[in-house]
């Protein structure tokens, strides 16, 4: 009775005009009460882990044999996250659609197993902008556009599009930053409203909160945590869950302090604490029964699948104990500039984990800010490694470092893998040391060089149809025959990866490159477009770059190709290199 009330004053309110002030838009086949949504926001502070826990909850609802879609709500202006610099907000991830996200899409990613798109994420910029556009084209009746229930009613209307593009039983909805935030506000409102306008059991509100230990006291301390959930209750949302963030286990004492000033049962406050691996917390949070929880919250019994759920979490359990077993240790060096933050490399740290556990390894990985490296040099910051990884990146600062790095390696057949920006400075070293293309460069880097081996072609242009913007999102690549490329992607013609690039190879100097020995094995179909490169396993035992950013689409159960092949090529090159210690000073900077 209460659900068909509820559908009907929906259908009601279905557009704005002067004589109703609900608006609650439905999209076409929209059925109130059939998805639920949890909801997960942050107090005390912003960066504690709301992705992991809420990919991880949603990871146990999927093992259930339930369909779940996760949507990121981000409180900045920014359409979407492509300009946002690395040391300020972590790495850039992009979905095979082409839309640049918040790096969570990416734990979303990981944990699900699923391909997302650019109806998972949402920024201010997005929901302002739709509201200002249905304004313009007259949509709201003359009425004055607000707030509420205009801008929040825009929100709900994302969350109930996503639910039917999945055909979602859940929704899992992450509110970036905490409660108290101002751009906030009016999200947490339109989660207020959503619960209001689908019902009883239709949403579960989680809190994840900080407790504070100050070493000077040697206690945790509660108040903080207690403050932002005041705040929270103080906007109409009473949380069912509280996660509690920290260094060790939240005390029972902590968490009934918590029970008691949220009305939250003590068995639904979990210490959410630090552990080995996120991999962890999915049985974490089952072994706490918070899985069992929200079942019951959202009165989801029915739909329930427990023999999938048994099948899901062995195959699960089977990675974890491949990450916590003992293996042979190999030290892969990442070539960055932005290795202070290892948020901007989140993707490559999580791919070179599902490889080492594929390959039973444990990587060990050393970070190398390359500003300083020169071709003198190069050997002693790359001494003890047993493979080396330059990633992606932009402008000019570390870039001859990166290319010293990558002649150490192609010349000491030190296992090499080449991303986007260092498959590139591969094409440069390889043009300049065994072309003999002297001062060949990128036109970003050098825009008058006398050899511009990479540079932005104004006939890709117009093939792409981008302008001056990047190639974002999946491709096709065509992969060429007996290659070291066709054995790691299993002997396939085909394959699909995910780029964010402006610069190419200027097909010029494809001929020439290759009669020098370089391996293009990997190009856009119809194109002469060329997104992997590699040396012949006669001439270098692993010297592979690629256009792409093969890192976006690793997965716990199902490792990317390039990754596992460098992993396997570095305890390959470990077993039979003489181990020299590793230098700790120099531009290492430290190992994780």
């Amino acid at each position: 009775m209460i659900m068909q009330k509820a559908e009907q004053m929906l259908a009601a309110v279905g557009a704005t005009s002067d004589d109703t002030e609900f608006y609650a838009p439905m999209p076409a086949g929209y059925r109130p009460g059939r998805t639920k949504y949890v909801v997960v926001v942050g107090t005390v502070m912003s960066g504690l882990g709301k992705g992991i826990f809420s990919s991880s909850l949603a990871k146990c609802m999927q093992d259930k044999g339930l369909t779940v879609a996760p949507i990121k709500l981000e409180g900045y202006l920014n359409i979407d996250s492509g300009t946002l610099n690395p040391y300020r907000h972590g790495e850039v991830f992009v979905l095979d659609d082409g839309m640049e996200t918040d790096m969570d899409l990416g734990t979303y990613e990981r944990m699900l197993d699923q391909n997302l798109s650019r109806l998972n994420f949402a920024t201010s910029g997005q929901i302002f902008a739709r509201v200002l556009e249905k304004e313009r084209r007259g949509s709201y009746l003359g009425r004055d556009v607000q707030m509420i229930p205009h801008v929040t009613g825009e929100v709900k209307t994302k969350l109930r599009e996503l639910a039917v593009a999945t055909a979602a039983d859940v929704v899992f909805v992450e509110i970036g930053g905490t409660v108290g935030d101002v751009e906030n506000a009016y999200y947490i409102e339109a989660m207020r409203e959503l619960a209001f306008e689908e019902g009883p059991n239709s949403c579960a509100f989680v809190a994840l909160t900080y407790i504070i230990s100050p070493p000077m006291l040697g206690e945790q301390k509660s108040k903080a945590a207690q403050l932002g959930i005041k705040s929270l209750l103080g906007s109409g949302i009473q949380p069912q869950i509280i996660a509690c963030r920290g260094k060790d286990v939240i005390t029972r004492k902590v968490r009934e302090k918590l029970a008691l000033y949220s009305n939250v049962p003590i068995e639904n406050v979990f210490s959410m604490h630090d552990c080995e691996s996120i991999y962890l917390i999915p049985e974490m949070l089952r072994g706490a029964g918070l899985d069992r929880t929200v079942v019951e919250l959202l009165r989801l019994e029915d739909r329930l699948q427990p023999e999938a759920e048994a099948r899901a979490r062995e195959a699960w359990n089977g990675f974890v104990q491949r990450i916590r077993a003992t293996r042979r240790q190999v030290r892969i060096g990442i070539i960055g500039k932005y290795t202070s933050v290892r948020d901007s490399y989140a993707s490559i740290i999580q791919a070179l984990d599902h490889a080492g556990a594929a390959a039973e390894a444990q990587v060990s990985i050393e970070w190398v800010d390359c500003t300083d490296i020169t071709d003198d040099n190069a050997a002693d910051y790359l001494r003890g490694l047993h493979g080396i990884i330059v990633p992606g990146g932009f402008g000019v600062r570390g870039a001859e470092g990166k290319i010293a790095c990558i002649r150490h390696a192609r010349e000491n057949r030190l296992p090499y893998l080449g991303i986007c920006y260092g498959f590139q400075m591969a094409v440069i070293e390889f043009a300049r040391n065994v072309c003999g293309l002297a001062g060949a460069n990128s036109t970003e880097i050098d825009p008058e060089t006398p050899y511009p081996v990479i540079d932005i072609l104004p006939e890709q242009k117009q093939i792409e149809g981008l302008g001056g913007n990047m190639r974002l999102g999946g491709r096709d690549v065509e992969i060429r025959p007996g290659t070291l490329a066709a054995e790691l992607f299993g002997g396939v013609r085909e394959t699909r990866l995910r780029f964010r690039h402006r610069y190419e190879v200027d097909p010029r100097y494809i001929e020439t490159l290759e009669s020098r020995g370089l391996v293009f094995s990997g190009k856009a179909p119809d194109y002469p477009i060329m997104q992997i490169l590699e040396l012949p396993r006669g001439v270098h035992p692993y010297f592979v770059g690629t256009q792409a950013h093969p890192e976006f689409q690793s997965r716990p159960l199902r490792p990317q190709p390039m990754f596992l092949g460098l992993v396997r090529a570095a305890m390959d090159f470990a077993a039979v290199s003489e181990q020299v210690p590793a230098r700790t000073d120099a531009g290492r900077v430290c190992t994780s």
